[in-house]
């Protein structure tokens, strides 16, 4: 993410000042424009500034998203919708002003189909909301970014997690939509069938859009059995290469990983400090496996032997729900881990994405940058898909340790796209990677932006979010 790209664009201040009393008119105490309430929804889990936007509307239907579309559209005033607030690229930041929809009142689980595995909820839900309602289902949503992020996030950004191995993302996951449109009108962009080829597939188009082409009211998911046994474990090795190659004999022979995470040796020992645990400070796999009782022991013992033909050692597995539990919960405590080896230092989450057989020079690569820079700076991946995250630790109120930040960051993308990667596999461009997709995908943009002009003529939804202002 680059500080560079966060810039403040022009404010339609007749527009806004036109659109704020007809808010007010219709949604009363339910349209906030106090400073708090700006703030907190501009804040950004990154140490990108904020930009607040002008006001706050709290909608709790379709209905409302309707309305202030209809409000802010003929003023041409932004409109940036905002649902927990975890996203890392600065996506909730109001650049031009206007209007933020807050969608943590439209949290209803509309329906669920057991029999056809899916559901329909609106976006405020949050993943962790939606698997406590299934539970008495035998069912459960499987894609688990670290946050507890509404589900109208995870789908505008097509976010990932530890699951995605293998039951994939949001792209995978997502059925159907329905999103309010720039002339204040709600489209269903699929039914709930399994395949279709009905015309273009808008619902992958919105999928990741985050919120540049429209606002999304509801979101029909696909849905997985709670599997009948899970096992888990951990293994470490004598080097990253060797993890990693371990990693990579793993996805080829086949074996259903249900999640295959790479935790480097720094991030091991903030997790040791951190969940009072004692794992060895070498680079680490934690695996678990779904399935049956004979399927995930036969896969645990296939796995074993891999790891220890990369050198690994003991290869600690349980099927003890709360020794599992315990194993999983330091994982998703790694941000908080990390931020612990230096609590007086801003933290900077990014992420990279790379074929899996280039994972290891990658992730050794980086690891030597760090070491060059003398950077706390521990490395998570989403090993299974070559997937990894970076939290650079560094004072954000000194000049020159920013610029220094910033170089890193450079250089990691630079050398993801190098190696046929990707600028984020999870995060989103937001405003932090603007410049990197550029790189990337340069020759695609005029393409993407002829959308977007399409969809938005007059850029009213989230400007200033993926195209450079």
């Amino acid at each position: 993410m680059a500080r560079k790209d966060v810039i403040d664009g022009i404010r339609n201040e007749e527009g806004i000042a036109l659109a704020l009393p007809l808010l007010k008119q219709r949604f009363g105490e339910r349209f906030q424009t106090g400073q708090s309430f700006r703030d907190q929804h501009s804040h950004t889990t990154t140490y990108l500034p904020s930009q607040r936007p002008d006001g706050v509307v709290f909608a709790e239907s379709s209905e409302d998203v309707r309305e202030v579309v209809r409000i802010c559209a003929p003023h041409r005033v932004p409109v940036v919708p905002f649902g927990t607030g975890s996203s890392l690229e600065g996506q909730v930041n109001a650049p031009c002003g206007g209007i933020s929809i807050d969608f943590s009142r439209m949290n209803r689980i509309l329906s669920v189909n057991a029999e056809d595995l899916d559901c329909t909820v609106e976006p405020g839900v949050t993943r962790e909301d939606l698997n406590t309602y299934l539970r008495d289902t035998g069912l459960f949503f499987p894609i688990d970014p670290g946050a507890n992020a509404s589900l109208g996030g995870m789908t505008a950004t097509r976010a990932s997690g530890t699951n995605a191995v293998r039951y994939g993302t949001m792209k995978d996951n997502v059925l159907a939509l329905t999103v309010v449109t720039a002339d204040g009108e709600e489209i269903r962009t699929a039914q709930r069938a399994r395949k279709s080829s009905a015309g273009y597939d808008l619902t992958r188009l919105f999928v990741g859009s985050e919120g540049t082409l429209g606002v999304i009211t509801s979101i029909t998911l696909r849905l997985q059995g709670i599997p009948a046994k899970i096992s888990g474990g951990v293994v470490a090795f004598p080097t990253l290469e060797d993890a990693c190659n371990a990693v990579i004999m793993t996805i080829q022979m086949g074996i259903p990983v249900a999640r295959i995470e790479l935790l480097d040796e720094m991030q091991i020992r903030a997790c040791n400090a951190y969940s009072k645990l004692s794992y060895a400070e070498r680079p680490t796999l934690f695996v678990e496996f779904h399935g049956t009782e004979e399927t995930v022991a036969l896969q645990a013992e296939q796995f074993g032997e891999i790891a220890a033909e990369f050198g690994g050692g003991e290869f600690a597995y349980t099927a003890n729900a709360e020794e599992r539990n315990q194993l999983w919960k330091a994982r998703h405590n790694a941000y908080w881990a990390s931020r612990a080896l230096a609590p007086e230092l801003a933290a900077l989450s990014t992420d990279v994405c790379v074929p899996i057989s280039r994972l290891a020079e990658c992730v050794a690569a980086t690891q030597a940058d760090i070491r060059e820079q003398g950077f706390l700076a521990p490395i998570v991946g989403h090993a299974g898909d070559g997937n990894f995250h970076v939290l650079l630790l560094f004072n954000d109120k000194d000049a020159a340790d920013v610029e220094k930040a910033e170089a890193f960051l450079e250089r990691l993308n630079g050398r993801a796209l190098a190696m046929e990667g990707t600028c984020t596999g999870e995060h989103g461009i937001g405003q932090g990677k603007i410049s990197y997709l550029e790189q990337e995908l340069g020759s695609a943009l005029p393409t993407m932006r002829a959308i977007k002009a399409g969809l938005d003529p007059d850029n009213i939804f989230n400007p200033g979010k993926i195209f450079r202002l």
